[in-house]
């Protein structure tokens, strides 16, 4: 392990120090000890007076950077890159005091503790003050065990609440330190965090991430890792955590090579992590669903039709795409007379297959058709014999005729014009898809073909990745007319400075062509629209993923050609079912380089709670993935009738003032702002102090049925309430699937 020197920094006997970081109640007034906490204070205001340098230090070089002026595409990337990177790291030091410290550890071969960070931070003189979280030399705080202490004898850990340090927890590896000065309680730090009230958002778990967690956080990035857990094992931790992880210890998965994609299950998921990745000190990463993906996911409805739904979701549909796709692509098979101003040229069928072959593989059909464009005018150019042949590539570039031709066998389309089509056109669809039936044909017909369903996105997906930019080819058109323009007039500016300077070597360099085009303005050239979950990506995190189709598999695998991803999920939440192995699914979409990891302890639903939760699933699924609880709350299961809901939820807000309690199945109970009111998909990824369970028998019958209730119940941290219309007994709720 690398060892911090910290030995510019004051040791002698502990100083009186400007405000003590340590706010200990007085039921822990014993480790308010100077013994104990002495040389924290110190290093404490050793890391106050860095932090208030570094925020300085930092603005100043941000200010700078934003400042200057890159004269080539090089230099502004790199300035981008800088702004973006010193920026990041300005909001984490404002965010954060003194409380960027997580806790301490202690080596064997060590004199003095080497302090865990959010960030690196140095001192004053150069001495490491923080090692930041995700550098080799901080892995044993989180990942060292009594079974294997990582060359550990003593761990700490610290609760910051307001910046002040309201309890910390000691650990001790080696047992010939049981002796020393230590604060040793009989729960850990991790245990005590479990039993505080959640709220709207995550809480910040980054300082009692377990063992077996931070293991997966630090695996490698190449191929696919699926992280595979029952409920509360911590997996959205995992996959949030070992996305920051990624970014700092692989910066090949940065700005350069394309960045990460975190996919969430549902936008309630989103706004719940969404203070996670910036308090780890990464804003750069996009996050999204899988309706985001796509511009008409906004307004999109279920498929209630299981048999629509059913066909959409496989891999087969997209091969209808494609022949949709190239139904708009056919040359033509006779030969084409084209007149100009200096006699008529040729183009034979030939020709046209020539110029269809010229985009490079995987060019989108809409941005393919000016590159077949250009082939097609220098055919006919090179066709001609005579003098001025720009002048007839000219006349050829306006010839109304040739251009229609090209627009009836190469012809411009729009994503969702292709498949409303196919939706409401049936011998279109069954060229298309030769193998569906004509009754599964009918099925998808529709009577307002661009009425989008979920089930529709991945296809349109498809669509538009395949097709591309409807309005390219004119775009293009207008900007290379806007730059010539442009060009021309820099043109006149720098013959006008050249015949009035006499300085030959002036007038030299600006007869450059790098010179000239540097001092074109680009400010008002019209901007290509550019889709930042387009990708690529060079590292895609998917939670939840076990409620994936096949199709919809497609859609995140076209947006990491590197195959680099992390797939979260539990088998046993997978409303579709999923009978089959993560391997075998994911070979069948296309991912063949996979590794699992699996998260069996469950850290967040008591033991009472589980109990009624784990025959629920177990009836649909024998061998869930049901991880063990490691903590009871002490507060059996109540079970009571639907007429209580009100009286319960106004017992839980007057004894409770921390909190936030989950109504799930009834959507008329109005939401407040410490009582939620959502369905049981919206629930799955969140996770509240109460939840009340309404008719939970409604909620539906066979796999998906069980899966909604069983992920309902293992929301709570802290009480579970099932309430039917007759009070149903507790046995009878946790033995029906």
């Amino acid at each position: 392990m690398a060892r911090c020197n910290h030995a510019v920094i004051d040791r002698s006997p502990v100083k009186p120090v400007r405000q003590s970081i340590f706010d200990l109640p007085d039921n822990l007034v014993r480790k308010r000890d100077p013994a104990l906490v002495g040389y924290d204070e110190q290093h404490f205001s050793a890391i106050r007076a860095s932090i208030e340098k570094s925020r300085s230090d930092t603005a100043s070089r941000l200010d700078t950077a934003q400042k200057s002026s890159g004269r080539m595409g090089q230099e502004v990337m790199e300035r981008d890159f800088e702004i973006h990177r010193l920026g990041a790291r300005l909001r984490s030091l404002r965010r954060y005091g003194v409380d960027l410290c997580l806790g301490r550890i202690v080596t064997a071969d060590a004199a003095e503790p080497v302090y865990i960070g959010r960030l690196g931070l140095l001192g004053t003189h150069g001495e490491q003050l923080l090692v930041d979280w995700r550098s080799p030399a901080a892995e044993p705080f989180f990942g060292a065990t009594h079974a294997d202490p990582m060359g550990l004898t003593s761990r700490r850990r610290y609760r910051w609440t307001n910046g002040l340090v309201t309890d910390y927890w000691d650990e001790v590896f080696d047992l010939a330190q049981l002796s020393a000065d230590g604060a040793l309680d009989d729960q850990s730090a991790f245990i005590a965090s479990l039993g505080a009230a959640r709220s709207p958002r995550m809480r910040d778990v980054l300082g009692t991430v377990q063992a077996d967690q931070d293991a997966i956080i630090r695996a490698d990035a190449r191929g696919a890792l699926v992280v595979d857990g029952g409920p509360g094992t911590g997996k959205t931790v995992v996959a949030l955590h070992r996305t920051a992880y990624l970014l700092y210890a692989q910066s090949r998965l940065g700005h350069n090579r394309g960045g990460v994609l975190f996919v969430g299950p549902h936008d309630p998921y989103l706004a719940y992590v969404s203070d996670v990745l910036p308090s780890l000190g990464e804003d750069s990463v996009q996050t999204c669903t899988l309706r985001d993906l796509v511009a008409e996911g906004t307004n999109a409805v279920e498929e209630t039709d299981p048999v629509v739904a059913q066909l959409e979701s496989t891999v087969e549909m997209h091969s209808a795409i494609e022949a949709a796709v190239a139904f708009y692509e056919q040359p033509p098979t006779r030969n084409m007379i084209v007149e100009t101003e200096w006699g008529e040229l040729t183009l034979t069928p030939a020709d046209w297959i020539e110029a269809f072959a010229a985009p490079d593989p995987g060019t989108p059909h809409n941005e393919a058709r000016e590159q077949i464009w250009d082939l097609l005018l220098t055919i006919l150019t090179d066709r001609y014999a005579g003098d001025n042949p720009e002048d007839v590539r000219n006349s050829l570039q306006r010839n109304a005729d040739l251009r229609k031709e090209l627009d009836s066998s190469w012809t411009i389309i729009d994503a969702a014009d292709l498949l409303s089509d196919l939706w409401s056109v049936p011998a279109y669809l069954r060229r298309c898809a030769p193998w569906l039936g004509l009754e599964e044909i009918g099925a998808l017909q529709r009577p307002d073909p661009t009425r989008w369903t979920v089930a529709d996105l991945p296809l349109l997906d498809a669509a538009r990745m395949r097709l591309g930019d409807p309005e390219h080819a004119r775009r293009t058109r207008r900007r290379e007319l806007a730059a010539a323009h442009e060009r021309a007039r820099m043109d006149r500016v720098v013959d006008e400075l050249m015949a009035s300077d006499d300085d030959e070597m002036m007038a030299a360099q600006f007869r450059q062509d790098g010179i000239r085009d540097a001092l074109v303005d680009r400010a008002g050239l019209e901007e290509v629209p550019s889709d930042p979950l387009a990708g690529p990506f060079a590292h895609v995190v998917v939670d939840e993923a076990q409620e994936l189709t096949d199709a919809q598999w497609q859609m995140v695998l076209r947006r990491c050609p590197s195959g680099s991803f992390t797939i979260v999920g539990d088998r046993a939440q997978a409303r579709r079912g999923f009978a089959e192995s993560w391997g075998e699914r994911l070979e069948r979409v296309g991912i063949d380089r996979v590794e699992i990891a699996t998260l069996g302890v469950n850290y967040r639903t008591p033991r009472e709670v589980m109990a009624e939760a784990e025959p629920v699933i177990r009836a649909v699924l024998a061998d869930a993935n049901v991880p063990v609880s490691i903590r009871s709350s002490g507060v059996p299961v109540e079970h009571g009738d639907t007429a209580d809901l009100p009286r319960i939820l106004d017992r839980w807000l007057r004894t409770d003032s921390d909190g936030i309690a989950c109504v799930i199945g009834d959507l008329s109970f109005p939401a407040s702002e410490r009582i939620r009111s959502l369905t049981p998909q919206l629930t799955k990824g969140l996770e509240f102090d109460l939840v009340v369970l309404v008719e939970p028998d409604s909620f539906g019958s066979g796999v998906a049925g069980a899966v909604d209730r069983y992920v309902a119940m293992t929301r709570a941290t802290g009480r579970l309430v099932v309430l039917t219309d007759h009070g149903v007994a507790a046995s009878s709720t946790s033995s029906r699937a």
